[in-house]
């Protein structure tokens, strides 16, 4: 899923190329294809080669939690009930619409991340 992930950012940003990808050290960005797939798009891969620090990713998991609350758990739904096109849809949603243009950013002043 993360190798199509990249392919699907690319096939709709072009101008991508040169973007960071920050991650964990999970086995699926660890691997061979990933690290291929990156290469060739041009992304540089960024993750701690220490392993082990939590506070690398805090901002990108503090993130996806928030989604997660936001779009199932107060919600009382699960992602096993939605297809995986729906998903791809409402993350899509949630945050190239809401989180980028609507939702309130304390660090920010209180607007949303695309305001400046």
């Amino acid at each position: 899923m993360c190798v199509e992930t990249v392919k699907n950012a690319v096939k709709s940003y072009p101008g991508l190329k040169g973007a960071i990808l920050h991650s964990d050290r999970g086995s699926q960005y660890t691997s061979e294809k990933y690290r291929e797939v990156l290469k060739h798009v041009g992304f540089v891969q960024s993750m701690n080669s220490a392993g082990g620090r939590c506070h690398d990713n805090a901002r990108c998991e503090s993130m996806w939690a928030r989604m997660k609350e936001e779009l199932f758990y107060s919600r009382n739904r699960k992602s096993e009930d939605y297809t995986v096109a729906e998903l791809k849809t409402m993350i899509w949603r949630y945050y190239m619409s809401y989180w980028n243009n609507r939702r309130i950013c304390s660090a920010n002043g209180g607007l949303p991340p695309a305001v400046k």
